[in-house]
């Protein structure tokens, strides 16, 4: 049994806590220890962030867990946190080190990394607000991709021994130029939907100190083989990216992950 004095719960300054939050994340709490709790939160000012706000109340179980490599961090964020105090200070120290350190995506990498969960309580309990001057807008967006990049590598990649990079665009090719020339070598094509690319035939790291230059194969998506690294940002595509994944009856954490 967990008691009050055995918690840690965050409340940033600007924002709002229901008065059930309390309640309904300790009985949460209980019943997963060894996790980071969360909720869905209701976004001020309205229409800010509207992307962001749907993915933080709308994913799954499951996605808590699939989608931490994503652009948008930690699949339960911060200002929702609830947790017991040992596992808390066991995944710690908290990195403190001042403006442009993501220290809640570093805690929460490594809280995963000590084997802890993830969970959120499906009511909307923080107004959660939206400022121009918020501290996340002082990391480096660089800071945050190395960040991600190095642990899809170690969590995901290190397990397969070869995958698909799903967009031969700007975003799939910065993804493979950050892969360690190992990871880089499991590459055995992109994929796409969009024809002219398609036509192209292949991609050429002109960086690369190889000889000669690796070209990697672009193809259709129904051409292509899993498992996938999805770099298309999600709810972007008007639901087609969503559907083309259905059509290939791919399991999200299995047969790909969405790292845009």
């Amino acid at each position: 049994m967990l008691y009050m004095s055995e918690l840690i719960l965050c409340v940033f300054q600007d924002d709002v806590m229901l008065p059930e939050r309390i309640r309904l994340q300790y009985e949460t709490a209980v019943l997963h220890p060894n996790s980071l709790i969360g909720c869905r939160v209701r976004r001020i000012p309205e229409g800010s962030t509207e992307r962001y706000t749907r993915w933080i109340n709308t994913t799954t179980q499951d996605q808590l867990i699939t989608q931490v490599y994503t652009s948008h961090g930690p699949t339960v964020v911060m200002p929702t946190w609830f947790c017991s105090r040992n596992w808390f200070h066991g995944v710690g120290p908290f990195d403190e080190g001042g403006k442009g350190v993501p220290e809640d995506l570093l805690f929460f990498y490594q809280s995963l990394r000590q084997g802890g969960g993830v969970a959120r309580v499906d009511h909307c309990l923080v107004v959660y607000r939206y400022h121009e001057k918020a501290a996340t807008h002082s990391v480096l967006e660089e800071t945050i991709w190395n960040l991600r990049v190095g642990f899809l590598q170690e969590r995901v990649l290190s397990q397969w021994e070869s995958f698909t990079i799903w967009n031969a665009g700007k975003q799939g090719r910065k993804l493979y130029r950050s892969l360690t020339p190992a990871n880089q070598k499991k590459v055995k094509a992109f994929c796409d939907v969009d024809e002219n690319k398609i036509q192209k035939g292949f991609y050429t790291y002109e960086e690369s100190k190889e000889r000669p230059k690796p070209k990697i194969p672009v193809v259709h998506y129904k051409d292509a083989s899993a498992p996938f690294i999805i770099c298309v940002k999600l709810d972007m595509t008007g639901g087609v990216l969503e559907e083309n994944l259905v059509s290939l009856q791919l399991k999200e954490g299995t047969d790909y992950y969405h790292f845009s």
